[in-house]
């Protein structure tokens, strides 16, 4: 038998006890899920032990943990009829800090593999001491005559002696710490803070969690709306959790009632992903992507994530680690049984499950975006309108690393078929003989469609790809190529619609208008690179293209951005060789070359305008026409 004595906590444990109050877990408040999943794994063992041993005398629907609350002598009780402790196993659970006796009891017995264990780390019980002066712990182990108390004040070491109890379980009692100007610990003895730390982690333990709660109800019998105090007994968790159910077992309105519940969001979700995986990895996932986009998404601000639960025991609110950025949308929860209940975040982040957990919801979510693609075009057109830029900065982000993965979930405007497709459908109605996929930038599809420099594309009946998010075109360059076709901007220099023959012509025309090429180009200044004619155009007279890797529509947005970094495209001024004006400014140089220098800079600024940038100089070019005019 045990008698009360005085032990120390070994030298390693009362390091660890320290480093528990004060720093490991980063809310107090996670004692209560802490006290509750032992609570649960003392249930889980007696409850095992009842499927082979009548003697037991309870079933299932007789477990439960109660919550007792003393506001009065600062007291926290929290009661189950489990399995309770011998002194023995008292000693062992309790007198070493991070031993799991949930953890052993599972390696003895095989056959409770199939039971979800939830306290495998051993540390969780000491958690109490963030909020408590004084833990004791009064315990009766199933078919032992004996009882015993343990009692500590925290790193100075515990007690152990029997004590008076009749009934097999555990009863920890918590006498919480007084308040302090950081800390306010009475919040601990709030029945309704209770009420919303048992749902918000332990909502989904299958046992149920009970607490006396006091409510005012009308007098029976009064008539003048008196009424009266009484206290009743409230079960605070539901005990089903809903992703644990047969998708068969669900109906639509059942997910969307829990997503805008859980979820805070008054509309429906556009799509719900619902999976169990078993194997190697053993989880569910209950996925949704949303139908609006959270007011802060592009801030900041916005935190991404998934709930993730251990067993039904949540552990962490936003667990970042499971989604990439691409898919920060994403809103929902994963369940595993192959994690612990860690005792940090940091620890939690090094978890090969869960990265092997994350690396299988990136693959999930990237499928059922496809088939959502192909099997209800409407809804993943809305989701794209939503959250189609978040893709293609997943397609830019870290030099493109995941763009294999993302690149036929995107689209773009066609100026052929009049809607949004995928890369992949224009490839597939690519011309024969086409070497190029053709694509145009601007601010709308509206004055995209006007830009003179589609012109030869379209005479060629080739279809262009409209860009009209800054990043778009950033996206195709990362890209490179599709199926074997490179990716060519209609305003680049060289776009591939010109014959030998018509780049030869082009080339000895320039030659023999080299001079007054010049004349034009040092009229406008550095603001063009060269001035030359060109041939892409149809019925306009001048337009702007730049040469390499920098379009003009890459320098606009590298320019928005808060830290300018100087980039600047190569531009040309290209005026159409067919067009009157190119015979007017050969005509004119040989007789009035003042004239040729202010018809320059109009056609520049005409070219700006056209390409839907602001003009350098307008009171210039107003003073231009005007005299142009008079």
């Amino acid at each position: 038998m045990i008698i009360l004595s005085k032990k120390q906590f070994k030298a390693e444990s009362k390091k660890l006890l320290n480093l528990m109050i004060n720093s490991i877990y980063t809310h107090k408040e996670i004692f209560l899920r802490e006290l509750i999943s032992n609570a649960s794994d003392a249930i889980d063992k007696l409850y095992f032990r009842s499927l082979t041993d009548s003697k037991v005398g309870l079933g299932k629907d007789d477990f439960e943990i109660k919550i007792h609350l003393d506001q009065e002598n600062r007291v926290l009780t929290v009661t189950d009829n489990g399995c309770g402790m011998s002194g023995d196993e008292l000693e062992n659970n309790l007198g070493v800090i991070a031993k799991s006796g949930s953890m052993s009891f599972k390696e003895e017995n095989e056959a409770a593999s199939e039971i979800d264990i939830i306290g495998q780390f051993g540390v969780g019980f000491y958690s109490a001491f963030m909020v408590s002066d004084r833990v004791t712990v009064e315990t009766k182990a199933y078919g032992e005559d004996t009882a015993y108390r343990w009692e500590s004040q925290g790193a100075d070491g515990y007690t152990v002696e029997p004590c008076d109890k009749g009934e097999t379980g555990t009863v920890i009692t918590l006498y919480i710490k007084e308040d302090t100007e950081e800390e306010k610990y009475s919040e601990f003895l709030d029945s309704f803070h209770i009420e919303n730390l048992v749902k918000k982690y332990s909502d989904y333990i299958r046992y149920p969690i009970r607490m006396d709660v006091t409510r005012e109800r009308p007098l029976e019998g009064a008539e003048n709306g008196e009424t009266e105090t009484v206290i009743e007994t409230k079960t605070l968790n539901s005990m089903i959790p809903l992703w644990r159910k047969n998708k068969s077992e669900l109906t639509k309105e059942e997910y969307q009632q829990f997503y805008q519940e859980k979820f805070y969001d008054y509309t429906e979700p556009l799509k719900i992903i619902h999976s169990k995986t078993e194997g190697l990895l053993t989880y569910d996932a209950l996925l949704y992507i949303p139908g609006r986009a959270p007011y802060d998404f592009y801030t900041k601000d916005y935190e991404k994530g998934l709930q993730l639960y251990a067993s039904g025991v949540l552990i962490m609110e936003k667990c970042a680690d499971l989604l990439p950025d691409y898919y920060s949308f994403v809103r929902g929860l994963v369940d595993s049984a192959d994690l612990s209940l860690n005792i940090s975040r940091e620890m939690l982040q090094h978890d090969h499950q869960l990265k092997a957990i994350a690396k299988a919801l990136d693959k999930k979510i990237t499928n059922e975006l496809k088939a959502m693609l192909k099997n209800d075009r409407e809804n993943y057109e809305k989701f794209f309108q939503i959250f189609g830029v978040q893709l293609k900065f997943g397609v830019y982000d870290e030099f493109g690393v995941h763009k294999e993965e993302l690149k036929d979930l995107l689209l773009f405007y066609s100026s052929t078929e009049k809607k949004a497709v995928t890369i992949k459908e224009y490839r597939e109605r690519m011309k024969e003989g086409q070497e190029k996929i053709y694509y145009a930038c601007g601010s709308s599809v509206d004055k995209i469609d006007l830009l003179p420099q589609t012109d030869a594309a379209k005479a060629k009946g080739y279809e262009i790809l409209y860009l009209t998010d800054n990043i778009d075109e950033f996206v195709l360059q990362i890209l490179l190529e599709y199926d074997g076709k490179g990716f060519v901007n209609v305003a680049a220099d060289d776009t591939g619609l010109d014959s030998e023959e018509q780049k030869e012509a082009l080339k000895n025309e320039n030659e023999a208008a080299k001079e007054l090429l010049d004349f034009m180009h040092e009229a406008i200044g550095d603001a063009v690179k060269g001035v030359r004619f060109t041939n892409k155009l149809q019925k306009h007279a001048v337009c702007l293209t730049s040469e390499g890797k920098i379009s003009l529509e890459m320098e606009r947005v590298l320019k928005s951005m808060p830290t300018d970094s100087g980039v600047k495209a190569d531009v040309f001024l290209d005026i159409n060789t067919a067009h009157p004006v190119a015979g007017k400014l050969k005509q004119l140089y040989a007789t009035d070359q003042e004239q040729v220098a202010e018809y320059a800079k109009i056609l520049y600024a005409q070219a700006r305008l056209i390409g839907g940038m602001s003009v350098d100089n307008p009171v210039e070019l107003t003073d231009l026409i005007c005299k142009l005019m008079a």
